[in-house]
């Protein structure tokens, strides 16, 4: 009965890297997307300081699904602006996630000790203690391709 409790723990150090391995990257794509976002808003709002100023009768193109269309000024600004107030609301809720998610791996790292090596290699640990299983798991960075 207590093996199929504990059926979901990890069972070795390399398959707590990858799990760890597994939540930096996802960490990374919501930090990409965050900001590819990000740059979509400040695109919305140059666009958006560009025209405000302008006739409202005046006319304008606007590209949708691929095709420029004409419209006037009166029509295009309120459906930039509304594109806008979606996109930060998606912003918003993407940090809520991405705390979460930070949240969640410092978890991990206290649960399974995780270390991250150095890169230069300096992975030895101050103490001169040989590193083993009992210590935690030791990880290198996220960065690097192993």
């Amino acid at each position: 009965m207590a093996s199929k409790s504990e059926s979901k723990e990890p069972v070795n150090e390399q398959v707590v890297a990858n799990m760890y391995g597994a939540m930096r990257s996802e960490l990374n794509q919501i930090y990409s997307k965050i900001t590819e976002l990000e740059m979509e808003v400040s695109e919305h709002s140059l666009v958006i300081n560009a025209i405000e100023p302008l006739d409202p009768s005046r006319r304008c193109y606007r590209m949708i699904g691929g095709v420029l269309v004409e419209r006037t000024i009166k029509e295009v600004l309120p459906a930039v602006q509304r594109n806008k107030e979606g996109l930060e609301e998606v912003i918003a809720r993407l940090n809520e996630t991405l705390e979460k998610k930070k949240k969640e791996i410092a978890d991990f790292e206290t649960k399974y000790k995780i270390r991250i090596k150095k890169s230069d290699g300096d992975s030895k640990d101050e103490s001169g203690k040989k590193e083993g299983s009992a210590q935690g798991v030791l990880v290198g960075p996220a960065s690097s391709s192993q």
